[in-house]
């Protein structure tokens, strides 16, 4: 049996130039981190007591006799990618699926180490990246970026670099104390609702040629980003550059944001809030918000009817929690 556990992330800036057909030519820019809310994956062979070859769990519960017959993409491909069978794979996490913070990448990743695991394999987190990418983008034809994959396989506060190449990752370096503050400042709520990213980046992705000028600006935000918290200039600046990023990025698809999400945008800033932003593909999931800590304990009074989400910095990556190896010799048709 194999668990391991997989963070979530906060992507702040550059959201949009890790899109294939923009960074190849373009070159992007992304600025993110792991926090500390996480993915779990058990993985482990099943044994032949049963009537069926495989058991998938996640929200519902499928059992298959071939690896074909699975519905959940993710996993089928996977399992045919990393040649896997006769399994008992299940999915729990600390926070809803399509809400904006990464979960079905870091799913992808937290299983595939897992799967890597069970055939006793180390492989680096560099790879277990790529190899989300490769079964998201390629195997699963899903619309969407890089970014999440790289942040939940390598974990901490990152600026990540797109090129026709491919992508680098280096840390954003900052002394402790600052980066304390910055996560002193940061509040996420829940709107309530979520939504499929897939449909909101293949509009986007659509769109694409129209909107060069307002991704270029996005990759420039990024890079500016990174430039303030290096800096031992006024955190606040981190704020307002939250505020341009988000009123940029709506301008990408009609579908990022909505009146719902518009009207709870501009409460926090009527109550406090410097910026802010919806994350991941937009259309609902988390709010990222950037407040004072004197304004704090008044916004929660005005989204009382949200949920308010603690949270702190992780730097770890995906991880194994538990490893036990396993016998398996692969049940045969009868």
């Amino acid at each position: 049996m194999i668990i391991t556990k997989t963070p979530l992330r906060i992507s702040f800036f550059g959201g949009g130039t890790d899109f294939q057909p923009f960074f190849e030519e373009h070159g992007g820019c992304v600025i993110s981190t792991t926090f500390d809310k996480y993915v779990y994956v058990t993985v482990r062979h099943l044994q032949r007591f049963f009537n069926y070859k495989n058991q998938i769990t996640y929200g519902r519960i499928e059992q298959t006799n071939s690896v074909e017959e699975i519905q959940h993409p993710s996993v089928r491909e996977a399992m045919k990618y990393l040649d896997m069978h006769d399994l008992r794979v299940v999915y729990e996490a600390d926070i809803p699926a399509r809400s904006g913070v990464g979960s079905s990448s870091s799913f992808a990743v937290g299983m595939l180490h897992a799967f890597y695991a069970l055939k006793g394999k180390y492989v680096s987190k560099q790879k277990l990246a790529q190899d989300a990418i490769y079964l998201e983008r390629t195997l699963c034809k899903e619309s969407g970026g890089w970014q999440d994959q790289i942040a939940c396989a390598f974990g901490g506060l990152n600026r990540i670099d797109f090129n026709k190449d491919g992508f680098s990752i280096k840390p954003v370096l900052i002394s402790k104390e600052r980066k304390m503050l910055l996560n002193k400042h940061l509040m996420l709520f829940f709107t309530g609702f979520t939504r499929n990213s897939f449909d909101i980046a293949k509009e986007q992705v659509s769109h694409m040629k129209d909107k060069i000028a307002n991704l270029k600006e996005l990759k420039k935000i990024a890079e500016e980003g990174e430039k303030i918290l290096v800096s031992k200039g006024d955190i606040y600046d981190f704020g307002r550059l939250l505020h341009y990023n988000w009123e940029l990025k709506r301008g990408l698809s009609n579908k990022i944001s909505n009146n719902s999400i518009d009207s709870l945008y501009d409460k926090a800033l009527k109550n406090g809030a410097v910026g802010g932003k919806i994350l991941g593909a937009g259309g609902g999931g988390f709010l990222l918000l950037f407040v004072p800590p004197e304004r704090q304990a008044a916004l929660l009074k005005e989204f009382k009817d949200l949920i308010y989400v603690p949270f702190q910095f992780e730097n770890n990556g995906t991880e194994v929690l538990y490893y036990y190896p396993e016998e398996y010799d692969e049940i045969k048709e009868k």
